[in-house]
């Protein structure tokens, strides 16, 4: 390998391929409700929308970019050795919180229930915690590409809350 096939970060060609891979599993896994089941039925159309609500656009670059970041996170957490606990505690801890981001979709929209929803993103932003710290306990930049998917998440979920109260 020459000097060329790596960065200054240590990272080679076969690093950057199992990134790329965990960019587009992370991508798929969590743009899979939405695009499944997401926002355009007639009952969402017809909800009343609160006034932070962003253009409809901007979800799917948002969460796109998120779960980007989500991939590299995990790349950068698992690269670290699976074989050692607290990057299994820190991915075991991903995955949960992963499962509520990926429930809420179908949640609001397929069984149109957004106060069950409003459970479902409130637990997500209570998990992400531990989940930051234990990503930091691993590797500092895999923390910190979570911040700002916590922050979505905390303003998801004061927009699910405005649904409810202007739908109740």
């Amino acid at each position: 390998m020459s000097l060329a096939d790596t960065t200054p970060d240590g990272l080679d060609r076969r690093d950057f391929l199992w990134a790329l891979a965990a960019v587009v599993l992370v991508n798929l896994l969590g743009g899979a409700p939405a695009v499944l089941n997401g926002p355009g039925s007639a009952w969402f159309d017809a909800l009343v929308k609160p006034a932070i609500y962003p253009p409809g656009w901007a979800f799917g670059v948002v969460w796109t970019l998120l779960f980007t970041l989500l991939g590299v996170a995990v790349f950068l957490v698992a690269r670290e050795g699976l074989a050692a606990r607290r990057v299994q505690v820190a991915l075991g801890l991903f995955a949960l919180q992963f499962v509520f981001n990926i429930a809420w979709t179908p949640v609001f929209f397929t069984l149109q229930m957004p106060t069950a929803a409003l459970g479902v993103i409130a637990v997500l932003a209570l998990l992400l915690v531990p989940t930051i710290w234990t990503f930091d306990r691993v590797d500092r930049r895999a923390a910190a590409l979570l911040v700002p998917y916590l922050a979505w998440v905390l303003f998801a979920t004061v927009l699910n809350y405005r649904f409810v109260v202007l739908n109740a």
